[in-house]
């Protein structure tokens, strides 16, 4: 290929994560020879791209994936689809569709290894020591769990219900670290009631929803949880079962609370991520135990290692089937989609996500083809 087109990019202020800007160059679109060109159809906008972005390089080289060139401003990625226009790369072919992680760009140079049936990894230099997780893009013509009817509730659900699914299997795996009783904050975030459906079917542990005013009668809809209660009543919870905190909230004042009302009956903290707080936690000395970092992708080699790859992925498939079956419904009380077109529509869904300003029903899908 050698037909040159514009190349747009948002980028985001790293310091001010609502702020971003577009910046547009002409590209001859001359590609070397391992490269290919994808321009990029649609992608997702949630919570969790404000949480990473937040947490930045320090958490898993966020900013790294995608590299700017400037300090100041980042790349953000979001999972999506594009499709092959140009390639020098035997194995991926013009007008192959692709699922994975991208730049909220409109194109995107890529050198591909380890091509199979099944996809390949972005080989470029800059993104070999990053999680490979995240280099992975998967053919959509082999991807058993792919649907083009379903293509934006796939976008949404499987970076989100990949976490979901492994948490609660790594809740599972370790029995709950003795918990009776299974305390979740932020539980109207996607995160959190997609753990929650995983979770719903076990039996003999209560699964406690903690959740703001203004979101308590949507996670009640929900009906995943066995109890629902407002941050401020979580003290009316009883103080001496064996409980574990799954934490998607990331409140240092909410955490001191679970942590003196619990005491020793406070098994295990799991931090799973924020869906308020854009920032590490603060260390300060609680009783009971310490936070723990959760982060998919040990459990997920820890699974790959005890099943195998193909075992791990029919799970997976399996039980994202059941979600976006619930999710896909028409009236369902899980989601509500939400489409736009465009980069300016993009820059507008990052500022209401990074001023919580969006409703935790709505799902945010942007296309640009």
């Amino acid at each position: 290929m050698n037909d040159a087109f514009t190349l747009t990019r948002l980028e985001t202020r790293k310091d001010a994560l609502g702020t971003t800007r577009l910046r547009s160059a002409p590209d001859a679109g001359t590609l070397a020879p391992g490269e290919v060109l994808l321009r990029i159809d649609r992608f997702s906008l949630t919570t969790n791209n404000i949480t990473y972005a937040a947490f930045g390089d320090a958490m898993m080289k966020y900013w790294s994936f995608f590299p700017t060139g400037d300090e100041a401003w980042g790349h953000m990625p979001a999972w999506g689809f594009a499709d092959v226009v140009a390639s020098t790369v035997e194995g991926v072919a013009v007008g192959e569709r692709f699922y994975g992680y991208f730049p909220i760009a409109s194109h995107l140079r890529m050198t591909p290894v380890r091509v199979t049936g099944r996809g390949f990894y972005d080989g470029a230099p800059h993104r070999s020591e990053l999680v490979s997780a995240y280099n992975q893009y998967m053919r959509c013509s082999h991807d058993a769990g792919y649907d083009p009817a379903l293509e934006d509730y796939q976008m949404l659900v499987r970076p989100l219900f990949i976490t979901s699914f492994m948490l609660a299997d790594f809740l599972e795996d370790n029995a709950f670290f003795g918990a009776r009783q299974v305390v979740v904050s932020s539980a109207s975030s996607k995160t959190a009631y997609g753990t929650a459906f995983c979770l719903r079917r076990n039996e003999g542990r209560s699964l406690v929803a903690l959740t703001s005013p203004r979101n308590r009668g949507f996670v009640e809809n929900l009906g995943c949880y066995d109890q629902v209660l407002s941050y401020d009543s979580a003290v009316r919870l009883p103080a001496e079962v064996p409980t574990l905190y799954v934490d998607f909230a990331g409140d240092d004042d909410l955490r001191a609370t679970v942590h003196h009302h619990f005491g020793a009956a406070l098994v295990y903290d799991c931090y799973a991520g924020s869906a308020q707080k854009t920032a590490f936690l603060a260390e300060s000395p609680l009783p009971g135990p310490k936070p723990l970092l959760y982060f998919a992708p040990v459990q997920i080699r820890k699974r790959n290692a005890d099943w195998g790859p193909q075992e791990v992925n029919r799970r997976f498939n399996e039980a994202q089937g059941r979600f976006i079956a619930e999710l896909s419904r028409p009236g369902n009380r899980w989601m509500t989609l939400a489409q736009s077109q465009g980069f300016e529509a993009a820059q507008q869904v990052i500022a209401d996500l990074h001023a919580g300003r969006v409703d935790p029903r709505t799902a945010h899908v942007v296309r640009l083809g």
